[in-house]
């Protein structure tokens, strides 16, 4: 059965968009169909990250409103055959997202998709609230610094009251991916370590990101770190997270360029 996956935070600039990329991406290499969905109305970044900027013909808002129908704003990735993107628009502002218009695109892409995943504006005005609307799974992507733990609280509180299934008595399943995140700053002081955001959030790990200029090269390459550079430590961390989505039992590591870290010190609380 389809699944609907938000990617959210509450706090901009800590790497969603290039996590829903590299998660998209991964998942598709594990031979899922999957398409990904820009909900950043007005901003419009996911493009970029994929490298399909130029493709761009019509956009979410232009199948949410009837001008375009789905089939002709999907732009499927060159790389990847199972891999597509559903773009936001640059022009219009989040008010063009009505919920009608969104439950139909959503549950067109279910018929269609093994995974949809929506890439969420930060905050928690419309655009983000219209992307968690659908979901079934959610990833609360979060910085290891105390400003964007607290706002991820916040989002996390949101996925429990805002969506369709909150609304049935369900719960949406949540996931925590650490983006980041250096150990040995975390040793000093300098940012929260592991335990610290567990404790707080008091949601499962799907994956540690350690900080690695090789994320901001992909993005800027417009190639996801997962098919650019799939040796790399970060790239490893999203195909990690991306099995253990799928239902796979890894063990919760930091990768690093010489070995694993962490290894077994959160086996009840990763996912």
């Amino acid at each position: 059965m389809a699944k609907v996956l938000v990617v959210t935070s509450g706090k901009g600039g800590v790497g969603k968009t290039t996590s829903t990329a590299a998660i998209g991406a991964a998942l598709a290499q594990n031979g899922q169909k999957v398409a990904v969905v820009d909900f950043d109305v007005g901003l419009r970044n996911l493009d970029l990250v994929l490298g399909a900027e130029r493709r761009v013909v019509f956009d979410l808002i232009n199948v949410v409103q009837g001008v375009a129908k789905l089939p002709q704003a999907l732009i499927r990735d060159k790389r990847l055959e199972n891999l597509w993107l559903l773009p936001a628009s640059q022009t219009r502002d989040k008010d063009a997202l009505t919920e009608e218009g969104v439950a139909r695109v959503i549950g067109e892409l279910k018929e269609k998709f093994d995974f949809v995943l929506c890439d969420s504006p930060a905050g928690i005005e419309r655009g983000a609230t219209m992307a968690m609307r659908h979901a079934d799974i959610a990833i609360v992507v979060t910085n290891p610094e105390v400003s964007s733990v607290r706002d991820s609280d916040r989002m996390i509180g949101l996925l429990d009251a805002k969506t369709v299934r909150a609304e049935k008595g369900e719960r949406v399943e949540k996931h925590l991916l650490l983006t980041r995140f250096d150990l040995s700053r975390a040793a000093r002081g300098e940012m929260l370590n592991v335990q610290d955001v567990l404790e707080i959030l008091s949601t499962p790990l799907v994956g540690i990101i350690p900080e690695s200029e090789e994320v901001l090269r992909a993005a800027n390459l417009g190639v996801p770190i997962t098919i650019g550079t799939p040796a790399s430590a970060p790239a490893r961390a999203y195909h990690d997270a991306a099995r253990r989505l799928l239902g796979e039992s890894i063990e919760m590591t930091i990768p690093s360029e010489r070995k694993g870290l962490l290894g077994k010190l959160f086996p009840k609380r990763a996912a």
